[in-house]
């Protein structure tokens, strides 16, 4: 499905917007809640990586396809890999199987796990015969994707001895580590994070506890744009949400006052406005702590014209897509005189920004969701659209609320 997005007299309506769980909160405790039935989750995530893991989890199927969740694989690896004798293949899309997964495979194998590589080293689809794994200490590179480390932590408390986890290196997203870590804190799990170690107490056994998933920042991210973009006085209230967020995405309330939109927080809701024009030229920002927004962040500042250095964005390498090429591709393609390095995206100051222009989206929820707002700007499509239901299955409904309309493209 391809989508020519329009905006009717170039106005937003002001729109109240209800946004489902977090999916990296979601599929955590998804994990937990099967080592620890006593637990009891709400709003949890619609989205198509929480299904992914929820199927997964309840079948006795002894194949496991998780499409392009690359959570849901990591997790999953881990899980099955200490789930006594379980037997799985787990596998996902062509994508997928070009996702590296040798780091976490390689540090289960060393807590005694009996994981082999179905075709290529070093990448899925895995076949996991669970077993007891009896090892209590880990060390793991920390400059890779956290949630190779969550992975770990999340089974941790279940094993026989707990588990000690040495980060090797410059530690990469602690939000996302910290947010496991105050996940099994909230069930009674004892951890501490010091330096590069990471201990997590043995617990085979929690009190009943209810936890109420936060509505996923990264999908208020396209929000936060959508406001940017458009003139003062456009305001767009969100729920649900905590002033006092675990998700590493929240820093966004800070990030969009460089462009004039500020944040009010009041009973599990926040209302962005546009308060005034932006005065930054350049954006320099280290996102190391938070990569999933850069997308949106480096469209944002095309839109406005604003140059940007965004830094610490090595991870984005081997998501989806290689993200920062095809940020690089795409933008250029809307006039964006733009360069990227492995780790790092350098936007030039513009003034034009060229009309009719067809987005590539590369399977990458994130690539649809983050050009959609420079609808605002000029007339744009988004092909293959479709693919935002990864993440936020009600986005182009969403959209329509409040203001951005879609026609689909025969």
């Amino acid at each position: 499905m391809d989508l020519l997005l329009k905006i009717p007299k170039n106005q937003l309506f002001k729109n109240n917007i209800v946004i489902s769980g977090s999916k990296s909160e979601s599929n955590r405790l998804l994990i937990l809640q099967q080592l620890y039935p006593e637990l009891h989750i709400e709003n949890v995530s619609n989205s198509d990586d929480s299904e992914h893991m929820q199927h997964a989890l309840s079948s006795d199927s002894e194949i496991a396809d998780i499409g392009h969740a690359g959570t849901a694989m990591r997790f999953l690896t881990a899980f099955f890999a200490a789930q006594e004798g379980v037997e799985k293949i787990l596998q996902g899309s062509e994508r997928m199987h070009n996702r590296p997964i040798k780091i976490l495979v390689d540090a289960l194998r060393s807590l005694g796990a009996d994981i082999t590589y179905i075709e290529k080293e070093g990448y899925p689809p895995l076949k996991i015969h669970g077993k007891k794994l009896e090892e209590s200490k880990v060390v793991i590179d920390g400059n890779v994707s956290s949630q190779y480390i969550s992975a770990l932590l999340l089974i941790a408390a279940s094993l026989p001895k707990g588990l000690e986890v040495e980060l090797k290196g410059k530690i990469t997203s602690i939000p996302y580590i910290k947010m496991t870590l105050s996940l099994l804190e909230q069930l009674g799990i004892e951890t501490t994070f010091n330096g590069a170690f990471i201990n997590i107490k043995p617990k085979h056994k929690i009190a009943d506890k209810t936890v109420v998933v936060e509505a996923d920042w990264s999908s208020a991210s396209y929000f936060y744009s959508i406001v940017a973009l458009s003139a003062v006085g456009t305001e767009i209230t969100l729920s649900s949400y905590k002033k006092e967020s675990l998700q590493g995405d929240s820093c966004l309330a800070t990030i969009y006052e460089h462009f004039g939109v500020y944040t009010t927080f009041q009973n599990n809701t926040i209302t962005l406005e546009k308060k005034q024009e932006t005065n930054t030229v350049t954006l320099e920002l280290n996102l190391v702590e938070a990569p999933d927004i850069a997308q949106t962040i480096a469209a944002t500042c095309f839109g406005l014209g604003i140059a940007c250095n965004l830094e610490g964005l090595h991870t984005l390498k081997i998501k989806e897509t290689d993200r920062l090429e095809a940020l690089k591709e795409e933008l250029t393609k809307l006039g964006a005189i733009i360069s990227v390095t492995n780790e790092s995206l350098h936007l030039e100051t513009s003034d034009k920004i060229h009309s009719d222009i067809s987005i590539k989206t590369y399977n990458d929820h994130r690539m649809a969701m983050a050009f959609a707002p420079l609808a605002l700007k000029t007339s744009i499509r988004i092909l293959n659209a479709e693919v935002v239901t990864k993440s936020y299955k009600n986005f182009w409904i969403d959209l329509e609320k409040v203001g951005i309309h879609q026609e689909e493209i025969k």
